[in-house]
């Protein structure tokens, strides 16, 4: 069958368990489709009304639930978006027109006008890294602040995954499993149940979902100028799928405004940058305070 998932009872325990999920999520929220020139889009909107608005990005093979362990603590001081990629596992439509194409920043817009926002400040995960940069590279008057966590685009993308993936998926569960640790690391035995409960997802996700097979394109020298709002990027030393030193490179050289985090030891998935991240929306707080006092 065609589609993003491998069989229509996959793609049912997938969204099934996602709703769960949701049901949980940590702050009193809004959840409804957005019309899109690609399809309907969901979001979940939470936070201080009056708090500047972010749009979160998470990344491939992926959902909005990956925000859940950090939105109590951002949604204290701005108005949050999780947006599901169109694409992706989440509840938005199954659409991948290709990446290196304008199509993503023409489906933002669409976003952003079905919420009513003129501007606002981007968080994304890897793929929603890339989605994140691509979008501000091209619109930077609609963004004020970019925040990315393993970002895809900047640097190259290690061509030895690319063989590695393919490899074990010939394998099945098995290779899946594998190729999960190689690339998120392996899990504690001694995790908690409600993190254990979101290993057990994502692993339901992988076995259900097709992932991309398409390349990241890797943003301009150009665009990557074009970058003039506060951004903060961290990255990992030990990252599998891109090389985050070229990243780091890229970034400090081409981007004046950009603080960049160099994890030496941290892989792909980097956890725990809730309260960094938070501390880099809360400067943009103050800023979104002020421009309303002066139009008042």
């Amino acid at each position: 069958m065609n589609g993003i998932y491998t069989t229509k009872e996959g793609q049912r325990l997938v969204e099934e368990q996602y709703r769960k999920f949701l049901k949980y999520w940590p702050a009193a929220n809004r959840q409804f489709p957005v019309s899109t020139r690609q399809g309907d889009t969901f979001v979940i909107t939470c936070g201080e009304e009056s708090g500047p608005p972010t749009l979160l990005l998470h990344g491939a093979l992926a959902n909005s639930a990956s925000w859940m362990g950090d939105v109590g603590q951002w949604a204290q001081r701005s108005r949050l978006f999780a947006i599901d990629m169109i694409g992706e596992p989440g509840l938005s439509v199954p659409s991948r027109p290709p990446l290196a194409s304008e199509a993503y920043a023409l489906w933002l817009d669409d976003v952003m006008s079905g919420l009513g926002l003129e501007r606002a400040s981007l968080v994304g995960i890897s793929l929603g890294g890339w989605l994140a940069l691509d979008y501000a590279t091209r619109r930077p008057e609609r963004v004020d602040r970019v925040a990315v966590v393993c970002p895809g685009g900047v640097g190259r993308q290690k061509v030895g995954i690319l063989l590695k993936i393919a490899l074990f998926n010939l394998f099945g569960a098995w290779g899946k499993r594998k190729l999960r640790e190689m690339i998120l690391g392996r899990a504690p035995a001694d995790v908690p149940q409600a993190v254990r409960k979101f290993g057990e997802f994502f692993a339901l996700i992988h076995k259900h979902t097709r992932p991309r097979t398409e390349k990241l394109p890797i943003l301009s020298d150009a665009a990557l100028r074009r970058l003039t709002m506060p951004v903060l990027a961290i990255v990992g030393g030990k990252d599998v799928l891109l090389d985050s030193a070229d990243t780091r490179r890229r970034l400090e050289e081409l981007v004046e405004t950009c603080e960049v985090r160099y994890l030496e030891n941290a892989g792909h998935l980097i956890m725990g940058q809730g309260e960094a991240i938070g501390d880099f929306l809360s400067r943009g707080t103050t800023e979104h305070a002020g421009s309303m006092l002066k139009n008042l």
